[in-house]
């Protein structure tokens, strides 16, 4: 596979990937707007439904927009997309992470939800959260190579929800039984151990490869002109 291919596969992998959280999200945003009957399964949805909405538009935007910055030719053809697009994603990700800590400090949540998944869920909110603060502050001072790195890692685990569903539905397909809750807040972990991994490894990878600042690297080339606006 030549490395134009490869490129462009990535993005539509992601798109991918982001199909079950915004399809999910969809749906129950459905659900609360067409006013479905209150089930003890979708009853505290119905409780709070702001930070519930908020939630599903930040991950929408956050995980289909950001899987263009994956995309170098893209960013070469359209500079100026970039820095827009940086402009929409910080904050839909922070909306994204802070919406997804407030339900799960605050929602009632069922049983199985609760104990190591909800650590699982903090630690996994509190870091992108974290990341894309630490993202929007290196690039405020012109540092590309770690604006680059936080970023990434930042979405990652905003792709959580999607490596989660290739995961559970593996172990199903392998034992024929939902995980029980315990098995489901590990297997949970692992997909999100399993991003930062990827994550990580791109990170290193893309540094060996490429220029600082480079115009193929993810999130990278354009961020100069972020920086200078």
């Amino acid at each position: 596979m030549t490395p134009t291919k490869a490129a462009r596969l990535i993005p539509a992998g992601l798109l991918a990937l982001s199909a079950v959280p915004v399809i999910a999200g969809a749906v129950r945003a459905a659900e609360l707007a067409g006013g479905a009957a209150v089930t003890p399964d979708n009853a505290r949805f119905f409780a709070a439904p702001a930070p519930v909405l908020l939630h599903i538009a930040g991950v929408t935007v956050y995980s289909v927009l950001g899987a263009f910055q994956f995309a170098p030719g893209f960013r070469r053809r359209r500079p100026a997309w970039h820095r827009a697009a940086g402009r929409v994603l910080v904050p839909a990700g922070l909306v994204a992470a802070l919406a997804g800590l407030w339900m799960t400090l605050f929602s009632d949540l069922p049983a199985g939800d609760t104990g190591l998944l909800t650590v699982f869920r903090l630690a996994a909110g509190s870091a992108m959260a974290g990341s894309l603060v630490l993202g929007f502050a290196a690039i405020l001072r012109r540092d590309v190579v770690r604006h680059r790195a936080w970023m990434i890692r930042a979405y990652a685990l905003g792709m959580g929800a999607g490596t989660q569903a290739v995961v559970l539905s593996a172990w199903y397909a392998a034992t024929g039984a939902d995980a029980h809750a315990v098995t489901r807040a590990l297997l949970s972990g692992l997909a999100w151990g399993v991003n930062l991994a990827v994550a990580e490894w791109a990170i290193r990878r893309t540094a060996r490869r490429q220029p600082v600042g480079g115009a193929d690297q993810p999130f990278g080339g354009a961020e100069r002109s972020a920086a200078d606006s």
